[in-house]
């Protein structure tokens, strides 16, 4: 129900599955498998998938930190965004990609769930699109050194308030991997 006009399509967004994003990071191998499962999926139905990089002082281009885990290969014909804030709409090619592609939905999956994940859910929402969050295709690591919840209530939390979602015209959504749809946004 995306209130961006002539914009029907779907598309995977991975978000910064990296080396030193998911190094250590809750249910790691379960959750790449996951989105795996995704990004095959969404190319054997013809859904664009587009993959997101961030860079920032910990995760500098070109290390072995910053490139993508060895389990996911963006293909040649997918989009790459590289980004330095965890929306991945700020400042980044994101919304041209989409708007080509005509895409009003947005379906995310990747880490950090509490930063990144989050912001790109928001930031979407707020631009107008619909957002499905897939509930078992995200991940974070452990905060709680620095006051945060441990990591499966973050991700539980995240899931839980994301299904309920929504602004004027747009819907977040939270879907398991398995019952996931690319052709049309999830209700409640």
């Amino acid at each position: 129900m995306t209130t961006l006009p002539d914009r029907t399509n779907s598309a995977l967004l991975v978000i910064d599955v990296q080396n030193g994003v998911v190094e250590g990071a809750h249910n790691r191998d379960a959750v790449v498998a996951n989105i795996r499962t995704l990004v095959e999926r969404a190319r054997d139905e013809d859904v664009p998938v587009i993959w997101i990089q961030h860079t920032d002082e910990d995760l500098p281009e070109g290390s072995e930190a910053w490139r993508y885990v060895p389990e996911l290969t963006p293909a040649q014909d997918e989009p790459l965004v590289h980004k330095s804030y965890g929306d991945s709409f700020e400042e980044t090619d994101l919304e041209q990609h989409l708007a080509a592609l005509g895409v009003g939905h947005v379906i995310v999956s990747g880490a950090q769930t509490d930063q990144c994940i989050r912001s790109t859910l928001h930031g979407a929402i707020t631009r107008g699109y619909d957002a499905t969050l897939v509930r078992d295709a995200h991940t974070t690591v452990d905060f709680t050194a620095h006051g945060a919840p441990p990591p499966e209530q973050v991700i539980a939390h995240t899931n839980l308030y994301w299904g309920y979602h929504s602004a004027p015209g747009r819907t977040g959504a939270v879907v398991d991997t398995a019952e996931l749809r690319f052709d049309a946004p999830h209700r409640r």
